[in-house]
């Protein structure tokens, strides 16, 4: 068992000097944003004193604060969503600015221009502030509520539409799924680099070969999804973590109104056609079931104080995985593999140091293995090989001696090898290789949920926690199934447990000075065992000793013999892996005149624990070197080396 720990700190001041260069724009925190701008008259004046009420007309919340010496108000930071803003000054009418919108990390400038009149005569204005973004140099785009709902999305992963922003493309083929679970690399850098955020805080799989199948720890449904922003360049210094894109999420908050919704998505074999390899294989269409079902609600506890919002998602997959292998033929099994004859169909020739032409699949007796000198009579053959340039005497290799058409004597055979041999399944169609088609379903099963509570202390104080958990077992089957198996690494049980947790608190000592604290955790624990892998045991069946027998060590190990498909589990597992991110954050807003500073630091203790025994029950490679012509491959004679 292997074990990291590491202490990451950023204590750092977060764009300290290039706030100090900045006119008051407002900072929004890593998953809100902000609204700032100026009061003026109509003659372009500005107004200090004037009162800027900002409401979420969703949840009731208001904030309120007083314009400065130079008229500008800002409201920072504040949680995504759709907000109103009213104005007022003695002597002019008060103004209404509604639809002003808030993305994830969005710096909205609302300016508002009060007319003279009486304060009881409102203006009201519905059409939203321009929504060009002139605060920040960061690039990246915002994915809305409305694209993650009704954009078309194979298996309801969001994380999907990343590859919708610029200078982002899909993941290079790898053998972890990842591409599959939407992976993605930005700016031609490696997905392993890119940062994902739920809520603000670490989202990330920091499994170092990414067991699990995910870049990320959860992936709540697109249903609990309020908005996501990937940003790929000139992103904020707290957003730091990896030179990769920032893919930055938030869960949806409750509101004063009960809402909620239900769904189920189908996915079935009888709408499909079989594929290639069923078809050419002969073996029916295989079975495919996808069922995706799941609901939201969320609602107020406390109006205009509390809120909460909760959802869940079951997923069932059982999908066929179609395999062709090659397994002994059927006349090698019923002659107890004495007849290995087929082996001499393959085509081509071999020829030893003797000169001696043989066909390409004969199998020679390694008991008569014997060195070839150079002017020196074969004691077999009496072939004397010349010496050449070569001084004489000089051993020029070794030579065997063929069993003749390929048969083996009985007694010449290892009864465990047979043993070993049978586990193999017939032969489903003629020929020395492709001779075997399956078509075994995998079992994947999700279930996870997301829970968000949200409090309103006063206008200066408000709170929020979020716990999320996924359970994603997950059975993939090798060829032959049984302890035969035959799977590669990616086969197995599985088993992939995953929480993720957040709690935030913002509070404003004045209007012009806030600090937002957050802490969190992230656990990942992650599994994969071969079939069997807790039945003891099974090598000595076959005659094999000094296995271990531990837990999670049990089932058959792997040999790897030429011309057959492997035959037992893989070698590298089992792989048990763990992996816990505790995070705790801090930022400092404060407004001073035209200018805002922001500092701030963030603390990550990483955990990993790593178990992966590699051949922790042997592994065994039968190539065919000591049945084949010597310093010769390619007879695809490995199972007569077994024997």
């Amino acid at each position: 068992m292997l074990k990291f720990t590491l202490h990451h700190r950023l204590s750092s001041i977060l764009a300290l000097l290039l706030a100090l260069a900045l006119p008051m724009k407002a900072f929004g925190q890593v998953d809100q944003g902000s609204i700032s701008g100026t009061v003026k008259d109509t003659s372009g004046g500005t107004i200090a004193g004037a009162s800027v009420t900002l409401t979420n007309p969703n949840t009731g919340v208001t904030q309120t604060m007083t314009t400065n010496a130079l008229g500008e108000y800002i409201f920072a930071p504040i949680k995504i969503g759709t907000y109103s803003i009213t104005a007022e000054f003695q002597g002019f009418q008060k103004v209404q600015q509604n639809n002003v919108k808030v993305d994830v990390q969005q710096k909205v400038l609302a300016d508002i221009t009060l007319p003279p009149g009486a304060t009881a005569e409102t203006v009201v204005v519905n059409e939203a502030p321009p929504a060009l973004q002139t605060q920040d140099a960061s690039v990246g785009q915002v994915i809305e509520e409305r694209e993650v709902k009704s954009l078309p999305l194979n298996g309801r992963n969001f994380t999907f539409l990343a590859q919708l922003s610029a200078g982002v493309t899909q993941d290079q083929a790898d053998t972890r799924g990842l591409g599959q679970s939407g992976s993605f690399a930005a700016n031609g850098l490696r997905p392993a680099q890119n940062n994902y955020l739920l809520d603000g805080l670490d989202n990330n799989a920091n499994l170092v070969d990414f067991l699990n199948g995910t870049a990320y720890a959860v992936r709540p449904p697109v249903d609990a999804i309020q908005e996501f922003k990937v940003e790929t360049n000139d992103y904020s210094a707290e957003m730091g973590r990896s030179a990769g894109a920032v893919l930055n999420a938030t869960i949806k908050g409750g509101s004063n109104q009960f809402h909620g919704s239900a769904w189920e998505f189908l996915r079935n074999d009888k709408f499909d056609a079989a594929n290639f390899f069923e078809n050419s294989g002969g073996i029916p269409k295989g079975k495919y079931r996808q069922n995706q079902f799941g609901a939201t609600f969320g609602g107020p506890i406390k109006k205009n104080k509390t809120f909460f919002f909760m959802d869940y998602e079951g997923t069932r997959i059982r999908q066929a995985v179609p395999y062709v292998s090659t397994v002994p033929t059927a006349l090698e099994r019923s002659s107890g593999y004495t007849n290995l004859s087929e082996l001499l169909t393959q085509g081509g020739t071999r020829t030893d140091v003797l000169g001696r032409t043989y066909a390409l699949g004969q199998v020679f007796d390694p008991a008569t293995t014997r060195a070839v000198t150079c002017g020196v009579a074969d004691p077999v053959s009496g072939i004397t090989t010349p010496c050449g340039s070569n001084p004489a005497g000089t051993q020029l290799g070794f030579v065997r001696e063929p069993f003749a058409g390929n048969i083996i004597p009985t007694g010449r055979l290892d009864p465990n090898a047979i043993e070993l041999l049978n586990l193999y399944p017939a032969p489903s169609s003629s020929g020395l290789f492709n001779n075997f088609a399956s078509n075994p379903a995998l079992a994947n099963n999700v279930d996870q949920f997301d829970v968000r509570v949200d409090h309103t202390f006063s206008q200066q104080d408000n709170i929020f926690g979020r716990l999320s958990f996924v359970d994603n077992p997950t059975f993939i089957p090798g060829a032959f199934g049984g302890i035969a198996d035959g799977g590669s690494f990616s086969a197995g049980n599985q088993l992939a447990k995953s929480w993720n947790s957040v709690l935030s608190e913002t509070h404003a000592f004045s209007s012009t000075l806030i600090n937002e604290a957050r802490a969190g955790y992230n656990r990942i624990a992650s599994s994969r065992l071969q079939p069997n892998a807790n039945t003891t045991g099974i090598p000595d069946q076959f005659g094999i000793p000094g296995v271990p027998q531990a837990n999670s060590n049990g089932g058959l190990g792997t040999f790897f013999i030429s011309g057959l498909n492997q035959l037992g589990s893989n070698q590298f597992l089992p792989s048990i892996e763990l992996s816990t991110t505790s995070q705790v954050t801090d930022n400092l807003t404060k407004s001073l005149g035209r200018h805002t500073i922001k500092i701030g630091f963030q603390y990550q203790r990483l955990g990993f624990n790593i178990l992966q025994p590699p051949s922790g029950r042997g592994a065994w490679s039968f190539s065919g070197v000591y049945s084949e012509i010597p310093s010769t491959s390619g007879g695809n004679t490995g199972l007569a080396q077994l024997f």
